[in-house]
């Protein structure tokens, strides 16, 4: 079981990962070990999370959601494989955690009575300094 906070934790079943070539600098290792990681969840299927964080979690993880719900995270920054399986899973983690907390409602407000004076004020100064550059035409 992965924690993601107090209330909310994971499979480790529901985590599929896979092993690539990393590109980039390596040297001789890079065409030879496999050492990115490419994690997969099933954001849309995991019985793990709550509707509501399931949302969230499908609304934050943007491009990286495939159409079949499942989330794709790359980690290829580090040299072992370890590292990257961490770096990944870490991520994943932290992507839930901010898709559980849920935002704050927005409670309307409505301008107070001296804004809405201030902002009709100026409107007519506005309007008064306009007026005044008109030409009026000279009929001679």
């Amino acid at each position: 079981m992965i924690r993601i906070n107090a209330a909310l934790g994971i499979n480790e079943s529901e985590i599929e990962e896979s092993f690539v070539r990393a590109s980039g600098p390596g040297g001789q290792n890079v065409n030879k070990v496999s050492s990115a990681v490419q994690l997969r969840f099933d954001a849309r299927g995991s019985p793990s999370l709550p509707e509501d964080v399931r949302m969230r979690l499908m609304r934050l993880a943007g491009s990286r959601l495939t159409r079949d719900g499942v989330l794709i995270i790359n980690a290829q920054r580090h040299r072992t494989q370890a590292r990257n399986r961490a770096e990944a899973l870490e991520r994943l983690v932290e992507l839930i955690r901010r898709a559980a907390v849920a935002p704050r409602p927005r409670r309307p407000t409505k301008p107070t009575k001296a804004a809405r004076e201030r902002r009709i004020e100026a409107k007519k100064r506005r309007s008064s300094l306009k007026v005044s550059r008109r030409t009026s035409p000279h009929y001679d």
